[in-house]
């Protein structure tokens, strides 16, 4: 899981790529969202594939909506999908992933289809016996440091005391120290201040053709500039992320000196910082572009300026069309496939 295409090509020289297809999984994750939503109103996306309902003022039980809603998802849209239920959103997320491992424990084939349950008051119990990597805030350096304490579990972790925790991890150990009793009275949060919005791809083989890597920068800058419009939003920040062979990752942005919601400039300033970094022959593993630095206050026309509002229908159409027949439908002029 998570290993990079680029390794798994080297170790298998045979290995069948099946590209993705991005534009059908925004309309899947949109068809499950509208569900989640009809439930209630109190809902947290926090991925493409991954949600948080708070269910508690609903009169059916907690449990039963998350049968129903299990099997509404796999009947309308064909989508496995497993639930976590519990007080909090610490533990419904960890119920969440120890369903599906416990579904490939027993050998289930394909995309699991659990749905765990934690009773209030028995969080702690519940966690108790999971490895420590489980728990939110634990990385790999983290459970490196508690493995040297003969900490491996959740459970073992609970059992030390509070101040030693925030001895050795400062600010990190006081947040430890509730989480691994199950303790975590964040509410579900319906909606999320948009600091920056971004769009990267990492290619199936690493790419050295110039058209090719111009192009993705091209359709990255697109996506991006749909979304500022979408959002009507102005930005004043425009950045890129390259991520090379060996795995080095940089970032450089170039700044306006005022902010605009033109979507031609988010291209021609990445196009450049692009053109900076890479050499001729040079091949890239991942390719992203970005903006921040937005803004949603009012934004000026001219009396007379009618271009933005040709701009804005012509994408619409665009949108309509790339929602309808795929995002491969249409491209700029000498924009060349992936």
């Amino acid at each position: 899981s998570a290993m990079p295409m680029a390794r798994a090509l080297r170790l298998c020289p045979d290995l069948i790529v099946v590209s993705g297809n991005y534009s059908s999984y925004q309309v899947a994750s949109r068809q499950v969202m509208k569900r989640l939503f009809a439930i209630t109103p109190l809902v947290e996306q926090i991925s493409i594939d991954e949600a948080f309902l708070d269910v508690t003022d609903l009169p059916e039980p907690a449990e039963e909506i998350a049968t129903r809603l299990q099997g509404q998802i796999r009947e309308e849209l064909s989508l496995p999908c497993s639930l976590g239920v519990a007080s909090n959103k610490l533990v419904a997320k960890i119920a969440s992933d120890v369903g599906k491992y416990r579904a490939r424990q027993a050998g289930v084939t394909g995309p699991p289809n659990a749905i765990t349950v934690v009773l209030p008051g028995t969080e702690a119990d519940f966690l108790a016996p999971l490895p420590v990597e489980m728990l939110w805030g634990v990385g790999p350096k983290t459970a490196a440091r508690l493995a040297e304490l003969k900490v491996t579990t959740i459970g073992e972790l609970a059992e030390l005391p509070a101040s030693q925790l925030q001895r050795l991890f400062g600010k990190h150990g006081e947040d430890l120290a509730l989480r691994c009793r199950g303790i975590d009275d964040r509410p579900v949060v319906t909606e999320h201040e948009t600091k920056s919005i971004s769009q990267e791809t990492t290619f199936a083989r690493d790419i050295a053709d110039r058209d090719v890597l111009l192009g993705t920068l091209q359709r990255l800058s697109e996506q991006v500039a749909n979304r500022v419009q979408k959002n009507g939003v102005s930005y004043s920040t425009v950045k890129i992320k390259l991520r090379w062979p060996d795995f080095t990752t940089i970032t450089r942005q170039t700044s306006l000196s005022q902010p605009t919601e033109k979507p031609e400039f988010i291209y021609r300033m990445a196009e450049a910082l692009f053109l900076k970094e890479w050499r001729p022959g040079k091949p890239v593993r991942l390719l992203g572009v970005g903006v921040s630095g937005l803004d949603e206050g009012p934004r000026q026309l001219g009396l007379w300026d009618e271009a933005p509002l040709r701009a804005s229908r012509l994408q619409d159409t665009v949108d309509q069309l790339r929602h309808k027949f795929g995002s491969e439908v249409i491209r700029r002029g000498g924009q060349k496939k992936e």
